[in-house]
């Protein structure tokens, strides 16, 4: 084995199961199974590197093509360790020494080319014991870094609203849901690395504290911390770098923010649509109008945690409303915010040593923009705004040294220099002179030398190979003077060099060489400066971030007519003319039909039973409703005419149906595991947006379940409901049950033909009108005749004289804090405590046989018989 090859075994050993990406001199290489797999992801040709039974595979990429591929291998899910040459080949005794810089994983990336700019990406680590589960995760790009105690049972929609690119787990542990596979990495790490002593050591060490109680974590929160002590351990292996830019954790509270299961973010497609995953569609795409990637970063961020404390709330909406209502202010912030670049990626570049000349220059210019920014946000109304004016620290020492050093066009590397300007540094505006002197003196030195010797065609070159020299023709060989040497000769010319223009050479070329040295060292220490300031700067950042979401909800509330909702302690739910915020920008403007929802509030009707055709906008309905709802809460303006929310402390939809093959579940299994969900964990503060529940089973079997699921949520939640079915037996629930209001789907027919109206109003629908949908998707006309036949033969068998359901409702009504003989909490008959009170050992035979058949006549007795 060659010195080399043995070279990348070692450091094949050291990245364990990442591709290794091999540094040999313009190329990065790959071998054995690597290349194999790297060929058929990148599309590279495999080679060999010997030939027979000891042929390696091959495959390799010029260097300065790295990030592309480095991207395509880390979509893939791939972890890559990167081996560089760490030392100038020229100056190397023997095999150039090289090293693992870094190993990259999807969730450890940092380098803007393989960042989505308006999306964090996290790096999370799990943690379950018992029926708790400690999460941290940190996005290493920005250095945000949090951990929190969950119960077990939310794990799956934590990780939901996290959305980590990597996930580390404890080796042999298999704590996370089957569903998640695919959509990110699973890392497994040793069992130590979660250890509570190792974590209390590594995150004090790392933050030079004696104990992480000044951060906020109690003792409740040992998951939590021994959680974040696995990412560190994992950071710290694999970035082989600086983590300075990760000065705090911080302790995630529940407190404040609304539940969102990991089905109801599906479901209403918050950042993601249901069909092909894209962001275009959804209510986040709609909500970003930030002028920056911190802002958009932000954005989602409040969208996955809405508010659920009504304080925090109007603090977001009166800054909201005082920029809407100020244009100039809104159009002069959003112009300033444009030329600001994402400063909090740049801090972590800057601090982990990996800045550029031209990342310096962006910081400069972020800070040349914060002065009128901070004068628009001065003297504000708003105590929001008036916070964030505080929060930006302008830096002027650190925007005039960068201002006055750096050019306009900064280059992405130091190493060919020329991003120091002219005049900020006399000895190297005198060592780049005499560098570009060069030309002159040279033309000046052909020119005595010519007139000299007499040799007209005389010419001055340089290569790199030979320096400075002269050429001269065969045809003028005799004139040669004898302080000429010869250096090379060419085909039908001599190349010779003359002590005085050696001398130049050594000269010019010690110059630049030290110009760049000198330029170098003044780069470093503008760094230095930026780092120095950088718990300043990432203030700043957080306020700007803050600032561009105000602005772009400001703005989007005034372009499309949006109303201040208002929030309160109630559970009221009153909207006038809502509109779903999605399709009220894509469909064409003045089509969308606005609708009205009124729910909850003292002695009004909670439950909202709607029915109506399929097509008809019932999903539509309910969804917007949901849609407004999390909007309000999260500090936006609404798309309604006015509304009233109630502050909700979850929000619940369980809308569409899907198998989860990859849970072994079906439609209806996952329909119903959801919906026990909802039922087991909402409460009266919630809004739960239920669509047609039952519909995975058969007729009788789903009209049973929906019925005694409005009933257990009217008499045992008693939360705003909003329950769309095409079971319109359901209707009859509102004349046995208190708070049970039915609406439906506005229908005009005539000709056979049938117009949905889209409008919402009270009542129940008479029709399902399936049958004329069917018609419309092109089932044949002798189907759709037949169908008539037996849905009728059907109505009049299960209909009574006055056209309602024969269903029955229950007799005897249950209050919320009684179980109810439901499906979902069976109630126990007196008999079964008796039975469990009766001291059996001492009765006698006689006794017993007599207790037994008072117990059995108890038992047939009806309800309500004495």
């Amino acid at each position: 084995m060659t010195p080399m090859m043995q070279q990348y075994h070692e450091a094949k050993n050291a990245c364990g199961d990442a591709i290794l990406l091999f540094r040999m001199g313009d190329f990065y290489e790959l071998f054995n199974d690597d290349a194999v797999t790297a060929s058929k992801i990148l599309g590279m040709t495999l080679t060999s590197r010997d030939k027979g039974e000891n042929a390696t595979p091959m495959a390799g990429f010029p260097h300065h093509q790295l990030d592309s591929y480095l991207a395509k291998l880390i979509q893939q899910g791939y972890r890559v360790g990167i081996c560089d040459q760490v030392e100038d080949p020229k100056q190397a005794k023997g095999i150039v020494k090289r090293e693992i810089t870094r190993i990259l994983s999807p969730g450890t990336l940092t380098d803007d080319s393989l960042l989505s700019p308006k999306e964090s990406n996290y790096l999370a680590a799990v943690l379950s014991e018992g029926d708790q589960a400690g999460i941290s995760w940190i996005e290493l790009s920005t250095g945000r870094f949090l951990a929190g105690v969950f119960p077990a049972s939310r794990l799956a929609d934590e990780l939901a609203r996290i959305a980590p690119s990597e996930c580390l787990l404890s080796e042999g542990t298999d704590v996370l849901p089957k569903h998640t596979e695919g959509k990110f990495l699973h890392t497994q790490r040793p069992a130590w690395a979660f250890g509570g002593k190792a974590a209390d050591e590594k995150l004090s060490k790392h933050f030079e504290v004696k104990s992480l109680d000044g951060f906020g974590f109690e003792e409740s929160d040992r998951l939590a911390v021994r959680a974040a002590g696995a990412i560190l351990d994992y950071l710290q292996e694999t970035q082989r770098g600086s983590l300075e830019h990760v000065q705090s954790i911080v302790p995630y509270r529940q407190t404040n923010a609304v539940e969102i299961d990991e089905s109801t973010r599906r479901s209403l497609e918050l950042t993601r649509t249901i069909r092909d995953q894209r962001r275009d569609g959804t209510l986040i795409a709609v909500l970003d109008r930030c002028r920056t990637p911190m802002g958009s970063r932000l954005m989602a961020d409040w969208l996955a945690s809405p508010l659920a404390d009504v304080e925090q709330i109007h603090l977001r909406h009166d800054a909201v409303e005082e920029l809407m209502n100020d244009l100039p202010l809104c159009e002069v912030l959003a112009e300033a915010l444009a030329g600001v670049y994402d400063l909090q990626r740049l801090l972590t570049r800057v601090t982990t040593g990996r800045a550029s000349p031209r990342d310096l220059s962006f910081v400069g210019r972020t800070l040349g923009k914060l002065p009128r920014i901070k004068a628009k946000v001065t003297s504000r109304k708003s105590k929001l705004l008036g916070e964030i004016e505080s929060q930006i620290d302008l830096c002027p020492e650190v925007h005039d040294k960068l201002a006055a050093a750096l050019v306009e066009d900064c280059p992405l590397t130091t190493a060919d220099g020329g991003f120091i300007q002219d005049g900020y540094d006399a000895k190297l505006d005198e060592l780049r002179g005499l560098a570009a002197g060069g030309k002159q003196w040279i033309a000046n030195y052909q020119a005595e030398e010519s007139e000299k010797s007499g040799i007209a065609n005389m010419k001055v070159g340089f290569n790199k190979v030979f320096g400075y020299y002269i050429e001269i023709t065969n045809t003028h060989r005799d004139k040669v003077p004898a302080y000429f040497h010869r250096k090379q000769t060419l085909k039908n010319a001599e190349r010779y060099i003359t002590p005085e223009l050696k001398e130049y050479e050594e000269k010019v070329l010690s110059a630049d060489e030290k110009a760049k040295s000198l330029e170098y060292d003044l780069f470093a220490e503008l760094r230095e400066l930026v780092q120095a300031a950088a718990d300043r700067l990432r203030q700043t950042a957080a306020a700007l971030a803050q600032l561009d979401s105000l602005v772009s909800l400001g703005t989007l509330a005034r372009d499309r007519n949006y109303c201040r909702p208002k929030i309160d302690e109630t559970t009221e739910l009153a909207i006038v003319d809502g509109r779903h915020p999605v399709l009220d920008v894509t469909e064409e403007a003045g089509t969308f039909i606005p609708n009205d929802t009124t729910l909850g509030g003292e002695d009004e009707d909670f439950v909202a039973i709607i029915t109506g055709p399929n097509m008809a906008g019932k999903s539509t309905y309910i969804r917007q409703v949901g849609l407004i709802t999390i909007m309000a809460q999260m500090g936006s303006f609404v798309p309604a005419r006015e509304a009233t929310i109630g502050v909700v402390d979850r929000v619940f939809a369980r809308v569409g149906a899907s198998d989860e093959l990859s849970r072994g579940q079906s439609t209806f299994m996952v329909e119903m595991t959801e919906t026990a969900r909802i039922l087991n964990t909402a409460t009266e503060r919630s809004l739960v947006i239920l669509d047609e529940i039952g519909r995975g089973t058969s007729t009788y079997d789903g009209v049973s379940l929906a019925w005694s699921i409005v009933e257990f949520i009217h008499d045992r939640i008693g939360c705003r409901t909003l329950f769309a079915t095409h079971y319109h037996e359901l209707a009859d629930l509102s004349q046995s049950l208190d708070h049970v209001t039915n609406l439906n789907v506005a229908v005009k027919e005539w000709d056979d033909k049938v117009i949905f109206l889209h409008k919402i109003v009270a009542g129940a629908a008479d029709k399902s009108y399936g049958i004329y949908v069917a018609r419309l998707a092109g089932i044949p006309h002798d189907v759709n005749e037949r169908a008539k036949q037996i849905l009728a033969q059907l109505e009049q068998e299960h209909l009574d004289l006055d056209g309602r359901s024969k269903i029955r409702p229950k007799r005897e009504r249950h209050p919320k804090t009684d179980l109810q003989l439901t499906l979902f909490g069976p109630s126990e008959h007196p008999v079964v405590d008796e039975i469990r009170q009766a001291d059996l050992s001492g009765l006698t035979p006689l006794d017993a046989f007599q207790k037994l058949i008072h117990w059995q006549t108890e038992l047939k007795k009806k309800p309500g018989e004495k």
